[in-house]
């Protein structure tokens, strides 16, 4: 066997970890689907990745709340952040936790999701069908969509 068919070392691995984890917050899954296509073996990582999470060097948590700040500020609502943080493996009480924000912050997101794109308010229902499409689409719910677009108009009467 030459040195290229052995498996890398535990610290090898450990620091492949670490580097991954430097640049920014992965979830649990999404590191091991990264060491997975770089052809290392699952009983091999999983206990490293078990030492990482006790060294709080590898968080669901911690991950879920960076990902949320940066949906946010991308203009994303809780609906696609959910589902995005889902295909990362994150769910339950963990997610709840980072998407915790009140109604009027919620609105407020949105509000600045629509300013971003739209600045002006729906003149016709077609547009304003439009508008609404747009933003469920970014993830906000039908509910705080009708609340939005609704404050706007008011605002340009």
């Amino acid at each position: 066997m030459t040195q290229a068919d052995e498996p890398p070392s535990d610290e090898a691995l450990r620091e492949q970890c670490i580097r991954l984890l430097a640049r920014r917050e992965h979830s649990r899954r999404e590191l091991s689907r990264k060491l997975a296509a770089r052809s290392f073996e699952a009983s091999q990582f999983n206990p490293i990745l078990d030492e990482l999470e006790a060294e709080g060097l590898l968080s669901d948590e911690r991950f879920a709340e960076s990902f949320v700040r940066s949906r946010l500020e991308n203009g994303q609502g809780p609906l696609k952040i959910r589902a995005e943080l889902g295909e990362r493996g994150v769910t339950g009480v963990i997610v709840d936790q980072a998407l915790d924000l009140e109604d009027d912050e919620w609105l407020s997101h949105c509000e600045r999701a629509w300013a971003r794109r739209f600045g002006q308010a729906p003149e016709d229902r077609r547009e304003w069908a439009r508008q609404a499409r747009f933003l469920t689409n970014r993830g906000f719910s039908g509910d705080i969509v009708a609340r939005v677009l609704a404050r706007i108009g008011e605002g340009n009467e």
